[in-house]
């Protein structure tokens, strides 16, 4: 089975948003993927924060003779488990999520909300 790592188009018109994916070379180009491998949105304003990959996965699918199209090779070059941009990757999501005003857990000092659950759900039962 002749295996392509390419783009799957979803979204809606105007708003076009790509998951990167593991597919069988005779499936079409929305059709059913073995594996989804990372996700590309060009409407995002800052250039390398567009492209999320999962480097491990590729590096195997590349491995195991998978072929990549010619957009999805510039991506993985740039974003990919050693790609070139990746410093300016982590950058541009920090900024991203300063931006919404995310704050990661770590960074707030607070616990994870599953943390919280665990912890009340252990008090209710030492309670009973």
């Amino acid at each position: 089975m002749a295996v392509r790592i390419r783009l799957k188009r979803l979204g809606r018109t105007h708003r076009p948003f790509f998951r990167v994916c593991a597919m069988d070379a005779r499936t079409p180009r929305d059709g059913r993927a073995i594996e989804e491998l990372g996700y590309y949105d060009p409407m995002v304003k800052d250039v390398d924060a567009r492209a999320i990959l999962n480097g491990e996965r590729i590096d195997y699918w590349l491995g195991v003779g998978a072929q990549p199209t010619e957009n999805v090779k510039t991506l993985i070059k740039k974003y990919g488990a050693s790609g070139t941009h990746l410093e300016k990757q982590r950058a541009a999501l920090e900024r991203l999520n300063m931006k919404v005003g995310h704050v990661p857990f770590e960074k707030a000092g607070a616990s994870p909300p599953q943390e919280e659950d665990a912890s009340q759900e252990q008090a209710v039962e030492s309670e009973a």
